[in-house]
This record gives structure tokens, C-alpha cells and sequence, in this order.
């Protein structure tokens, strides 16, 4: 009863390690930021102040998180995709084109390894394409502007998504890991198995403790340049939700893809933060504002075609 409590509440995040808020990753993300500003010598009062817990953006994050929550259990999640499906779907398509091929022996850690690798750098390569194509399609935009509408960034902001845009990355996970598994499956069997760590793929579980939740805070936790052109750090991220960083930085874990297509940014230590959509985010001061706004875009045309036939 508690668990299930705890589920509807979205709380179970904190006791499961496939959530960003899982305890042990908000552990370490502290232990890092003490780290950090022991290292550097700044001040930590920004970090317990007021104006940033209790900033009229961070409660909305607080209440959005709750009403979403609902939302998704009660609505979304019943009608997803799944991995499986999407593998099942894979494998019987390749079955149907090629026909059945004798399976490929392969020593069961390569095996492995290859899987958990395959589907680990496949699914950062999409995240990075469908974030792209949130920030340059127009109706796109329109949901995925209720995350940059933040003004201030805590752990919690990593949640407020539209629905509709936790639709669309869901879908997207599900089809890569189901094309994926569907492949492996196909070529080499069904003995697949994923090199975790309490249930999470080694490399996202690397990330997830290396501080991932400091993404969205007030610490700009940079990394050296040389890396930063291999893994998004932080500062990277935070830079990527200021008014002026909404070209750069799509990737998830590795900045690779971003080298490669052109919209890599290298964090500054002067770089000054503001974040939000300036006057354009003044559409989202409440949860009702951060759901149905959105929609407004496909609204729009037809209330203009109608003040021009007035005309």
C-alpha cells in the first residue's frame, strides 16, 4: 500500500534507480558540488537560499511534477509502447525479409558488450536527433518550450516536459531499444543480457553518478574543454537553457553528435546565466498555462484567417 502510495505520488523516484531523483544520484551529485566548491573556493549560499528553492518558478516545477505524475500513470503509460513490442515487431520483420539465418556464435561477453554498448550510443544518437528537432520544428517548439520556460534550474525542472514530449521520447526509446534488441535477437540469439548496475545500463548509471543532476542546478560544474567535446558537462546544459543557448547542446551524455553536426558549444568559466524565454515565458505561471498552452500553436493559424475574412 505504501509502495503503490508512493508510485501515484511519483515519490518512487527516489528509491528507483531508473529515475534522475533516485537517492543515490542526488547523493552523489552533493558530494561532487561539495567537492567542487571546496576546490574553487565560492560561496554555497546560493545553494540554501530562498530565491532559488522557493522562486515562483521551483514551486511550479514542485506542483507540475505531482499533476504529471497522474497524468502519465493514469493516461499515458497504459497506451506506451513497449521495448518488447517494438522487438517483437523488429524480429518477425526481419524474419519475414530475410528469412531464418543460422545464428552468429559469439563469445557471450562480446555479446554483451556489444548490446549494452550498441544500445547505449543509439539511443544518445536519437535523444540528441528528436531534442534537435523539438528546438527547429515549429509545433515542436511550441511543447518542448514548457522545460526552457524554467527561470531557475533545481533537479526538479529535469521534469517539467509536456506530455506530449514525454510521449514522443518514450516512443523514441522504445523504437531504438526495440530495433536493437529485434537485431541482436535476430543475429545472435535470444541470450542477450545488458552490463547494469542495479538495473540501469553501466554507461547511463556511470552518468547518472558522475553528477547528472547537477545539470539542472544552480552549480555551472564545468568539465576541460577536451572533454567537453566528448561528454556534455553541467555547465554545458545550463548554458543550453539560458535566453541565448537554445542552438547548442542538444546531446545527452556524449557532446559527440554535437561535434559532429555542428552545434557543439564548450563551456566558459565567465559565461553568465539567465535562463528562461524572456518575455515569451510569461505564458507559463501555472500548471494549467504549462499544459494547454502549447496547443495554442495549432490554434493560432485559424484565429488569424478569421480576423483576415473580417478584414
Amino acid at each position: 500500500m505504501v509502495i503503490e502510495a508512493l508510485h501515484y505520488l511519483g515519490l518512487d523516484y527516489l528509491v528507483n534507480p531508473q529515475k534522475r531523483l533516485y537517492w543515490g544520484y542526488l547523493l552523489s551529485s552533493a558530494l561532487i558540488m561539495l567537492l567542487y566548491f571546496l576546490l574553487t573556493r565560492q560561496s554555497v549560499a546560493r545553494l540554501f537560499s530562498k530565491d532559488l528553492w522557493w522562486h515562483p518558478s521551483a514551486r511550479l516545477d514542485y506542483v507540475y511534477f505531482f499533476v504529471v505524475s497522474l497524468i502519465k500513470i493514469g493516461l499515458l503509460l497504459p497506451w506506451m509502447l513497449g521495448v518488447r513490442e517494438a522487438s517483437i515487431w523488429t524480429l518477425r520483420f526481419m524474419e519475414s525479409l530475410f528469412g531464418y539465418q543460422a545464428k552468429i556464435t559469439v563469445d557471450h561477453q562480446w555479446l554483451v558488450l556489444g548490446y549494452t554498448l550498441a544500445l547505449f550510443l543509439l539511443s544518445d544518437l536519437s535523444r540528441y536527433c528528436l531534442h534537435r528537432l523539438m528546438h527547429s520544428v515549429p509545433f515542436l517548439w511550441a511543447f518542448h518550450k514548457v522545460h526552457h520556460s524554467a527561470e531557475v534550474l533545481t533537479p526538479m525542472t529535469f521534469y517539467r516536459v509536456h506530455p506530449l514530449e514525454n510521449i514522443l521520447f518514450g516512443l523514441r526509446y522504445a523504437l531504438v531499444a526495440g530495433l536493437i534488441t529485434g537485431v541482436f535477437i535476430y543475429l545472435f540469439g535470444a541470450n542477450l543480457a545488458l552490463i547494469d548496475v542495479i538495473g540501469v545500463n553501466l554507461f547511463v548509471f556511470v552518468f547518472h553518478v558522475l553528477g547528472d543532476n547537477l545539470r539542472h542546478s544552480p552549480v555551472h560544474f564545468r568539465y576541460f574543454n577536451c572533454v567537453e567535446k566528448w561528454f556534455i558537462s553541467p555547465a554545458q546544459h545550463q548554458y543550453h537553457h539560458t535566453v541565448q543557448g537554445g542552438t547548442v547542446n542538444y546531446g545527452g551524455i556524449l557532446s559527440v553528435w554535437d561535434r559532429l553536426f555542428g552545434s557543439l558549444r564548450c563551456s566558459v568559466q565567465q559565461d553568465r546565466y539567465h535562463y528562461g524565454l524572456g518575455d515569451e515565458g510569461k505564458v507559463f505561471r501555472s500548471v494549467g498555462q504549462l499544459l494547454l498552452q502549447p496547443f495554442s500553436y495549432f490554434i493560432r493559424p485559424f484565429q488569424i484567417k478569421s480576423t483576415r475574412s473580417r478584414l
